[in-house]
């Protein structure tokens, strides 16, 4: 089988494909335009979010068995579409969930304790004690939106704190002996911790707007180390602002670029995002570990051979 990489990842994966006899050809540079008219000559593509896998591009893949996402959304892929095609999807959310549950839980720990804003004073040499008490976990109550691997890892690391976690996911069934499922109007009337483990799909573009954060009952705390466009900014900074959400950690942002590289616009609210020290911001790094890359490129190699090997059905 030919597989073509369009994005660089792990060496592992290159190395375990090719020692299972794959026919590896890389190509990190041409554009979309290029790469569609040579995908008709291969049977599997490798990503990660350079360029979308769209309607017009699948058409051309005349041969594609599978497409592989060395992350944990396929928001970049026409997932219908494909699957009309026949075109096996994999990725690989079980490779940085680990990483993913470590950044939310750090960047809590961050905004309740005004670690940023502590930092940036003393190494100004101001020195406030009384203006930078911070909350503690425990005896709080966290809810996770979006109850997969993402979610599941946050709450595994919420262990120990003695916190309520709460989650809401739109599968059945999916708490565990680390987070009870329940309702949106439980979620609304208890959170004091927000956290966010969604992927991009029309439901939850802008999902958190003013009429949303409006509805919870009590003041709270933001995380989303999932997808940028779920949290309206304008929203948010008003919240901010008025005090209905009491501080923010962000890793995504709504204004991003599809292939995550860096913001496309930067406006008055994100701006605001900026300046506050309520508000803590990472680059789209919350699963971009050393481990986690790693992890990545094996379970996409795992997958690809679960279905697909050439070595094993030669012998």
């Amino acid at each position: 089988m030919k597989i073509l990489c369009i994005d660089r990842n792990h060496p592992l994966l290159i190395e375990q494909l090719k020692q299972h006899n794959f026919q590896i050809v890389e190509d990190y540079t041409s554009t979309k335009p290029q790469i569609e008219k040579i995908i008709h000559d291969f049977d599997g593509i490798i990503i990660r979010s350079r360029f979308p896998l769209d309607k017009e591009f699948l058409s051309q893949a005349q041969s594609l068995k599978f497409i592989g996402r060395v992350g944990a959304g396929l928001e970049n892929i026409d997932t219908d579409f494909a699957q009309t095609k026949g075109i096996l999807l994999f990725n690989a959310p079980e490779g940085n969930r680990d990483a993913v549950g470590e950044h939310s839980l750090g960047m809590l720990l961050a905004i309740m304790n005004l670690f940023r804003k502590s930092d940036n004073e003393v190494r100004n040499g101001i020195w406030l004690r009384e203006e930078n008490r911070g909350e503690e976990i425990k005896g709080k109550t966290v809810a996770i939106i979006g109850y997969g691997n993402m979610g599941k890892a946050f709450a595994q690391r919420l262990q120990g704190f003695e916190c309520n976690v709460i989650c809401y996911d739109i599968k059945p069934n999916v708490g565990d002996k680390n987070c009870r499922q329940t309702s949106m109007k439980e979620i609304f009337n208890s959170t004091d911790i927000l956290s966010l483990h969604i992927p991009q799909t029309p439901e939850t573009i802008a999902l958190v707007d003013a009429n949303y954060i409006n509805q919870f009952q009590k003041p709270f705390y933001l995380l989303n180390t999932a997808r940028g466009k779920s949290v309206v900014t304008k929203d948010l900074v008003i919240a901010l602002k008025s005090g209905k959400i009491k501080a923010a950690a962000l890793d995504v942002f709504e204004f991003e670029k599809a292939s995550f590289e860096s913001l496309q616009e930067f406006s008055s609210d994100f701006q605001y995002l900026v300046e506050s020290d309520r508000v803590l911001l990472t680059p789209h790094i919350a699963g971009w570990t050393h481990e986690s890359k790693i992890k990545l490129a094996q379970t996409i190699v795992n997958k690809i051979l679960a279905h697909f090997n050439p070595l094993e059905n030669k012998l």
